[in-house]
């Protein structure tokens, strides 16, 4: 058996095809390693390769851009030997979760690479949330994943009219996205997502306590993750999961399970935004001008949605704060854009002005 089609055997379980196979020729003739990150913790990784999982360093590979540091779900090329051993290149990422840092400067985290299918789990422990929903659900359509929300705990909605009601809020909420009930606690509604995230890579997303512990243990079918009780005051536990880990599944398929993730932010993700509100951009297209702010304008066909009914306001509101949030990350590194905005702002607020001096004149 050559090495390619030994890679291939052992780490086919992890996702490993030809296309990744050709894309680590020029590194099988240095005499590295395939393998794919499955844990990275304080500057080391864990690599499962052909031979078992292996202890890498990544500092050769770590760049003074963040979004190009090894991440969980890199297929890498590790050293056969050395204390340390190096991690000494990543394949280039088909899919890569990037959300913006909490930090001031304009920098994005990635928190999982070449994902196919992103599993926001949200609890019906609480009252639904629905703009973070469409928050992550922004992230990961910009991703290039294929997003999913998993309503977690739907043994706390016993009533099915009440639950059918949520689970339509949501749906609503996420167009052209499947939206599942499950409650890991009794096995239901398990069998649909099992079906789903059994091929390709499911990256695990959510705030902490929305069960995404109990969720993956349920997945992988043992308790691989640490549970403990979310609070009865607001839903939200202690990060049970505090690194990004990979874990195949017995029927097929990896999941790498995150932390709960209190920030969400917006990194460039504005291809993602308009996806999540893909009914308000088909409405725009009717407005009289061509870039409507949806604000104040006259012939605004998203406004008039609005007034009929046919459009949730509560949607509008949202999409207009994503635009607004992404469009100022942009600008932190653009001048120029940074310049068009300020120059918008200067014109609404001359239009506000100019349109409370005319209500006075009325007035007087």
């Amino acid at each position: 058996m050559t090495s390619s089609s030994a890679a291939l055997s052992a780490l086919a379980p992890y996702g490993w095809d030809d296309a990744w196979a050709d894309a680590f020729t020029p590194y099988e003739a240095e005499g590295l390693l395939p393998g794919r990150v499955i844990r990275v913790d304080r500057g080391q990784c864990d690599v499962v390769t052909p031979g078992g999982v292996l202890r890498a360093d990544t500092a050769f590979v770590t760049p003074h851009d963040p979004l190009r540091v090894v991440c969980t779900g890199d297929w890498v090329a590790v050293e056969p030997g050395g204390n340390p051993r190096y991690v000494r290149a990543y394949l280039p990422r088909r899919t890569s979760f990037v959300r913006s840092t909490s930090s001031k400067r304009s920098e994005g985290q990635i928190l999982a690479a070449n994902v196919d299918h992103a599993v926001i789990a949200v609890s019906l422990a609480v009252e639904l949330d629905l703009g973070r929903v469409e928050r992550f659900l922004a992230l990961a359509w910009e991703s290039g994943a294929q997003p999913v929300v998993v309503l977690t705990k739907a043994d706390l909605v016993p009533d099915p009219v009440t639950l059918a009601h949520l689970v339509q809020d949501v749906e609503t909420s996420a167009p052209g996205v499947p939206v599942l009930t499950v409650s890991a606690l009794h096995g239901d509604g398990l069998d649909t997502l099992v079906a789903l995230v059994g091929s390709g890579t499911s990256v695990l997303l959510g705030q902490s306590g929305a069960g995404k512990s109990t969720l993956a243990n349920a997945l992988v079918g043992e308790d691989v993750m640490d549970v403990r009780a979310a609070r009865d005051v607001d839903g939200k536990g202690r990060h049970t999961t505090t690194t990004r880990n990979l874990l195949a599944l017995p029927s097929g398929g990896v999941l790498i399970d995150t932390p709960g993730l209190r920030g969400v932010g917006l990194f460039d993700a504005g291809g993602g935004v308009g996806q999540v509100f893909a009914e308000i951009g088909e409405l725009a297209e009717r407005c009289r001008f061509h870039d409507c702010s949806h604000e104040s304008e006259p012939g605004c066909a998203v406004r008039t949605a609005v007034e009929d009914g046919e459009l949730p306001v509560r949607r509008l509101e949202s999409y207009r704060k994503l635009m607004r949030e992404n469009q100022w990350i942009v600008a932190k590194t653009d001048a120029r854009l940074r310049s068009e905005i300020k120059k918008d702002w200067k014109r609404k607020g001359a239009q506000g002005r100019a349109a409370m001096e005319a209500k006075r004149g009325r007035w007087s």
